[in-house]
């Protein structure tokens, strides 16, 4: 009786499966940024390599596949909280605005950026708009995250 005990936990624990939420947040981007990488129909505006990533930032960034990391960064913060907008993900990847000898500022990110990215991740099905506003995740676009955060966690990614 409590071999069979043993057996029904044991099932029961592979059975879990893993979510965005269960996985590191630096490997899950990586790894989904890979994927849209290798995703034919995502594509990179051409405008990308020539805008930075906001007003407080001296210099585009030098990753060539910066635009992908973001995309990956973005889809897991609409993950983890649905109904997320242009606007929260904008003061979410914001940062300090130097201003010389005066006192810095917080200064939010690029809006058009941001929307850029939500628009192509809409066309894939990834997310969708919600009836208040924001953005969240559709059921296919969740399948989809959680068997990368899936794969992430048993290592093979």
């Amino acid at each position: 009786l409590q071999s069979i005990k043993t057996d029904i936990m044991a099932e029961e624990n592979t059975a879990k499966s893993i979510t965005v939420r269960d996985v590191k947040a630096d490997a899950f981007i990586a790894a989904y940024a890979e994927v849209l990488k290798n995703n034919d129909k995502f594509v990179v505006p051409k405008w990308a390599d020539l805008v930075k990533t906001g007003v407080h930032k001296e210099l585009a960034p030098y990753d060539p596949d910066w635009y992908f990391v973001r995309a990956a960064a973005i889809v897991r913060k609409v993950y983890l909280r649905q109904g997320t907008g242009v606007g929260a993900l904008q003061k979410r990847f914001g940062g300090n605005y130097r201003r010389g000898a005066a006192p810095e500022r917080h200064q939010d990110a690029a809006g058009g950026l941001i929307r850029s990215i939500l628009i192509t991740l809409d066309d894939l099905k990834i997310t969708e708009k919600t009836e208040k506003g924001g953005r969240r995740i559709s059921r296919i676009g969740q399948q989809a995250l959680d068997l990368v955060a899936g794969q992430v966690a048993r290592g093979e990614v």
